[in-house]
């Protein structure tokens, strides 16, 4: 199972010509906080979240149709490759204070993108199973049993 396994289903991205109006409805299309900026390449450029909405254009006054999303993303942004763990990315996400986490080729070609929620409803049922697997252990460890 790789990484990509655990990204948004519908993976988040627009170009770096994109409105923050344009990038607002694919984030609400594809229920997640966070679109991807690529390149014409498919690069990522940069990454626009909601946290940039409220911190950078909120309060701004701009009008969301004509201001450009490249000038208002998190740029330099840190991505990952596919051979990145689940558990190595948690650390990641959780040392850095972000939420997602843009995965790339080699090439920096955008492969998907991880989010926090994603990751820990994973830990969560990791940790559900193994609760269960010891119940049941320890229930079923009597005399004869």
């Amino acid at each position: 199972m790789t990484i990509l396994s655990f990204c948004d289903p519908k993976t988040a991205m627009v170009t770096t010509k994109a409105t923050v109006a344009e990038a607002i409805h694919v984030m609400l299309a594809c229920q997640v906080g966070a679109v991807a900026i690529v390149d014409e390449k498919n690069c990522v450029a940069g990454i626009f979240t909601e946290r940039d909405v409220m911190t950078k254009f909120a309060l701004s006054g701009r009008d969301p149709a004509d201001t450009l999303t490249r000038d208002l993303m998190t740029t330099p942004v840190h991505t990952a490759s596919n051979e990145i763990t689940p558990s190595e990315a948690l650390t990641l996400m959780m040392e850095r204070n972000f939420r997602h986490l843009p995965i790339v080729d080699s090439r920096g070609t955008l492969l998907g993108i991880l989010s926090l929620r994603g990751l820990l409803q994973h830990r969560t049922e990791e940790l559900t199973h193994e609760l269960d697997s010891l119940e049941a252990y320890f229930s079923n460890d009597s005399i004869g049993g």
